[in-house]
């Protein structure tokens, strides 16, 4: 039996360099003592694509709107969280004028290009879960024929 396959090799590689990149930051910053700007950014980007996966991942519970306003929605909490998350690291080191703007361009970026790969590649499975089902009706409906 295989544990890892085609279907999930690169999603292993990626858990696996994840946990080792967390990993090797958490050890150098405690061997360092604190965090070097290097190790935050790095775990601000963990932060921001956990955040980012998990809202994408929950958009099943807003099944009942319309895809672009669950869309919008869901970039809406996390564009307030990154913004909440930039004015709360305010409070401990003196922000660049443009900190908000460029911590939302550089989010939003990224999480457009995710979210769009991921309502198309939601859209094709659910356009050949259809498939799938209409093929079994109409099997179905031939065997009640005959």
């Amino acid at each position: 039996m295989k544990i890892i396959t085609k279907k999930n090799f690169l999603s292993t590689v990626c858990v696996i360099y994840t946990i080792l990149s967390v990993g090797n930051i958490l050890l150098e910053a405690a061997a360092m003592g604190s965090f070097g700007s290097l190790q935050q950014n790095m775990l601000t980007i963990f932060l921001f694509s956990f955040a980012g996966t998990l809202v994408l991942s929950q958009h099943y519970r807003l099944s009942g709107l319309p895809l672009l306003l669950v869309a919008v929605l869901q970039y809406a909490v996390l564009a307030i969280g990154v913004l909440l998350f930039t004015w709360v690291s305010g409070h401990f080191e003196e922000l660049h004028p443009d900190a908000y703007r460029d911590m939302l361009c550089s989010f939003s970026i990224p999480y457009a290009a995710a979210a769009l790969a991921y309502y198309v590649t939601l859209w094709l499975e659910v356009k050949k879960a259809n498939q799938l089902l209409q093929h079994l009706k109409e099997e179905k409906k031939n065997e009640n024929h005959e």
